[in-house]
């Protein structure tokens, strides 16, 4: 540069401008360019979680927040994967659009759902099992067969696929369905024979049920399933999720801090239950 070799006066204005810009553009871009690469990272560690309403395994409470044990266990592990959670509440048929368009990354949901298959990975750990029940009134034949339904009203609680059941329950002449906006709602229609039997989940169930109101109220099961993390394949670090997912669960399992590992179950279902959807 020749300003080395200016008057004094020249030198200095000019270095003083030199170290003044220097600074002032440093302040200005430097901060930023840490600010915006920080801002990447938290992205980059936060996962979209869809959960529904199915107490007491997820639900939102009264304050509109995600619970259940499902969540709490989804919190821990993703915690110790190093992964943030920004939870969705949808309806059923919402979560699937999602996962297939990569709304959310990822939805604590069940295993074995047709409607998905192409669209998710699911996680080789099963947190919990979950069990759908049929409903009935003391006196009434337990579902041994799924012809029980036969010429019977069945009652489904609305929003629920039951992976895809709902649709061949639905398209059989002799099976008339009709639909409860909810688990209380659902034994209270069985209760006043407004169906014969109630196709719901045991664990919302069980939750929902009065020991004095609704003794008369009998279950047979007829299909088990494995609860999972679904993750939609629509982000290209599912595969990555995946795995560390299933890695910090095992971490966790060790020391105590969730519920042992539990090998993925043979699903049963009951004689008759519809083969395109076991």
């Amino acid at each position: 540069m020749r300003s080395c070799q200016q008057p004094q006066s020249i030198l200095s204005r000019a270095c003083l401008m030199a170290l003044f810009l220097v600074l002032v553009f440093s302040y200005l871009f430097y901060p930023t360019a840490v600010r915006a690469s920080e801002a990447e990272a938290i992205v980059d560690k936060t996962i979209r979680v869809a959960y529904v309403e199915f107490p007491p395994v997820t639900y939102r409470d009264d304050r509109g927040e995600p619970a259940g044990e499902f969540v709490d266990i989804t919190r821990k592990v993703a915690a110790e994967a190093g992964y943030q959670l920004e939870f969705i509440y949808l309806p059923v048929a919402r979560t699937y659009l999602y996962l297939k368009n990569g709304t959310i990354d990822l939805w604590m949901g069940l295993t074995d759902i047709p409607a998905l298959k192409d669209d998710i990975l699911e996680s080789w750990i099963s947190p919990i099992p979950v069990e759908l029940s049929a409903w009935f009134l003391e006196g009434v034949p337990p579902v041994d067969h799924m012809d029980r339904l036969r010429n019977k009203t069945v009652i489904l609680i609305g929003g629920y696929t039951y992976a895809g059941l709902r649709d061949w329950l639905t398209s059989q002449p002799d099976i008339q369905i009709t639909e409860a906006p909810n688990h209380r709602s659902g034994l209270n229609m069985l209760k006043r024979h407004r169906g014969d039997y109630l196709l719901d989940y045991r664990q919302p169930v069980q939750q929902t049920l009065s020991r004095n109101e609704d003794n008369e109220i009998r279950e047979s099961e007829m299909r088990s399933r494995n609860g999972a993390w679904l993750f939609s394949l629509a982000n290209p670090r599912a595969a990555i999720l995946r795995e560390a997912f299933d890695d910090a669960y095992l971490r966790l399992a060790e020391k105590g801090e969730v519920p042992p590992v539990r090998r993925f179950q043979k699903t049963y279902v009951v004689p008759g239950f519809p083969v395109q959807y076991r």
